[in-house]
């Protein structure tokens, strides 16, 4: 066990892909956290399918490395906008952090909302200039920008004279002043490597630096946890888990004393007195007594279980029945009022949508039909952790409504439910509004930022000024790419990406952020093109498919099977339109039954769980099976839907 003085605790924190991931796997290698022989795969912090395939992190986790005699506990965060509660509630449990920004793109929009809630709170971050080899890096250009970004979110002195370390996570260097390695290579008459990178000699010098810089670095300028060793214990819950056999397990850091299995605590919940309002004050709502079962340490990658803790570490620990977030668990001796912590900030939900018992003609073929029950159940498992997500059950007989952060967080979700098994339908996104003390509507708000090349900036503000877009900045990378931000609706980019993706040719990048509530921005443009709606089933036929691509974009191949209502493709009008992709040419004595095989077919559009999210209508749904993503009319036969229109249609 380690001296509190020996204990530093730091989280990582950066936007998307700007290598918080990989600069763990360079920091395990340094540290020998693995013996030399192991196979270590990449990126070994996302230890979920998931986050490996999509290549970001979805929650965050812990790891703990030693160096020289020092225990760093390190907490890789989400960089996705979608999660970044996750980044709010471990900023609780840390004394400092590692802001990862880019050399290229420098800071980004979750870069600003990850150092404003760590300025917030006090820490004094600890600044990594990452992807410094890159060809088109600008290490001096980043951190200026880095620097306006701290002045402009009102770091104090202290906060602004943060170290700097410039590297790279994926090459495993990360050194204190990379203009002294480059000042004694000009000085050997070394030149520059091709386009504008470092020289390979230079590259190798740096690779042998390694990761001391780093480690030297958290240990003198992240200080060490203050606490009482003492006092009574005391701590609060930051994160949660769940396990089938033991129950809810609570994370969170030692504030003060000791605590050792078998030992009593008092756990005290407390409240906004408004909801999602923080500012409005807080109370104390309720309290009780449990025993401690279990607790756990982490060492390296793994848990593990350990009779006693200490103030100052980051420790997991099970007992108590219902845990939450936030909940202060405290000594039994000590009285509730007064040791009770303010509730943690849970972030709120900002889109919809509803969760439907999947009702199609092809419901249990490709995985586990559930009911409504068993949908109900499956997320009232998720609602003991995920604590972002909100679950109503408004009285529907088929499903029930579910609200997140954004698309992706539900997207995740239902991506984890397939996987599972499950076959459910899922109706579009919408956003969800408030309104203000005066009765307006408010809508959800998002910062946007886009780096497009130059020729395709036109059609983007014109698309995004559509959408009631506000362009408020406009600057030249100086790399023939040009950065335009937007304020825009949460509700103004639901179905963007894809359409923008196709502007750009696959060139553009756009990221965004929840930034809060705004003035409803009024009706927006919805789906230009309609959709192609089969009212046959079967197989699909080239001959019917090879006629049908001339009016409209397939999302079908031959051989796939449909049935009536589903969505074979998009229309090249506004309006729906019916067609009979089984219907087969009549082939007489003297044709060839092969001649269907030629036909001139293109590839049909490829449907993700994301893309089909984003394309459908308020009247289409989403069916998500193990095996195929589908998209199909809610009311599936052709005379009930113009019975449903008929009676939705306003009376003259």
């Amino acid at each position: 066990m380690h001296a509190v003085e020996q204990i530093r605790n730091l989280a990582i924190i950066a936007h998307i892909d700007h290598g918080k991931t990989t600069l763990i796997d360079s920091i395990f290698r340094a540290a020998h956290v693995f013996r030399e022989s192991a196979r270590v795969e990449e990126r070994v912090m996302d230890s979920n399918d998931l986050e490996r395939e999509r290549g970001i992190t979805i929650r965050s986790k812990h790891c703990t490395v030693e160096w020289k005699d020092y225990l760093i506990n390190i907490i890789d965060t989400p960089g996705h906008a979608d999660f970044s509660g996750e980044v709010e509630r471990v900023l609780s449990m840390v004394d400092s952090v590692l802001l990862l920004v880019d050399a290229n793109e420098g800071p980004m929009p979750q870069t600003r909302y990850v150092l404003m809630r760590t300025l917030r709170l006090g820490l004094r971050p600890i600044v990594i200039v990452n992807k410094a080899d890159r060809p088109n890096a600008d290490p001096s250009g980043a951190l200026d920008e880095t620097f306006d970004l701290f002045v402009e979110l009102g770091a104090d002195n202290d906060q602004l004279d943060f170290p700097v370390l410039y590297g790279s996570g994926l090459e495993g260097w990360i050194v204190n002043d990379l203009d002294e390695y480059q000042k004694e290579e000009h000085e050997r008459e070394e030149h520059l490597g091709d386009g504008g990178g470092l020289s390979p000699a230079l590259l190798r010098e740096l690779a042998d630096a390694g990761m001391n810089d780093l480690f030297q670095t958290i240990i003198d300028r992240v200080p060490a946890p203050s606490v009482e060793l003492d006092a009574p214990f005391l701590m609060q819950v930051s994160t949660l888990a769940w396990s089938d056999y033991i129950g809810r397990i609570g994370c969170g850091r030692v504030l003060h004393g000791r605590l050792r299995v078998g030992d009593e605590l008092q756990r005290v919940t407390t409240r906004h007195l408004r909801a999602g309002d923080p500012d409005a004050g807080w109370e104390t709502a309720g309290a009780e007594t449990a025993r401690v079962t279990h607790l756990w340490v982490t060492r390296g990658l793994e848990n593990r279980e350990v009779d006693e803790v200490i103030a100052g570490d980051i420790v997991w620990l099970a007992g108590p029945g219902d845990l939450t977030l936030g909940d202060t668990l405290a000594a039994p001796e000590l009285a509730a009022g007064d040791v009770a912590l303010p509730p943690l900030e849970i972030e709120e939900p900002t889109v919809s949508m509803f969760f439907l018992v999947n009702n199609g003609p092809f419901a249990g073929q490709d995985g586990r039909a559930v009911t409504l029950r068993q949908i109900k159940d499956r997320l009232a498992r998720e609602v003991r952790v995920n604590v972002a997500l909100r679950v109503e059950d408004l009285g529907r007989p088929d499903g029930v409504k579910v609200s997140g952060r954004g698309e992706l967080h539900l997207a995740i979700l239902i991506e984890e439910m397939r996987r599972e098994g499950i076959e459910l339908c899922v109706s579009k996104p919408e956003v969800i509004t408030h309104r203000d003390a005066r009765g307006k509507l408010l809508e959800p708000m998002e910062q946007l930022i886009i780096d497009v090349p130059d020729e395709y900036q036109g059609t983007v503000i014109q698309e995004l000024s559509l959408r009631k877009g506000e362009l408020v900045a406009m600057h030249a990378t100086g790399t023939g790419l040009v950065r335009l931000e937007f304020v825009i609706s949460t509700r103004g980019l639901i179905g963007y990406r894809s359409d923008f993706l196709t502007e750009t040719r696959g060139l553009g990048v756009m990221s965004s952020r929840f930034t809060g509530y705004g003035q409803w921005r009024g009706d927006l443009p919805g789906r230009e093109r309609g959709s192609l709606v089969s009212q046959a089933a079967g197989e699909v036929a080239s001959y019917s498919l090879e006629n049908l691509q001339q009016r409209a974009t397939l999302f079908v191949s031959p051989m796939d099977r449909v049935y009536e209502g589903m969505i074979v493709g998009e229309n090249s009008r506004a309006d729906d339109m019916l067609c009979n992709p089984t219907k087969r040419k009549q082939l007489g004595n003297y044709r060839s039954s092969t001649k269907e095989i030629d036909a001139g077919l293109k590839v049909p559009r490829p449907l993700t769980l994301e893309s089909a999210l984003e394309w459908i209508a308020d009247d289409e749904l989403v069916e998500v099976t193990p095996k195929t993503v589908r998209v199909r009319k809610a009311i599936l036969s052709g005379e009930q839907r113009k019975k449903a229109e008929k009676q939705a249609a306003p009376v003259a």
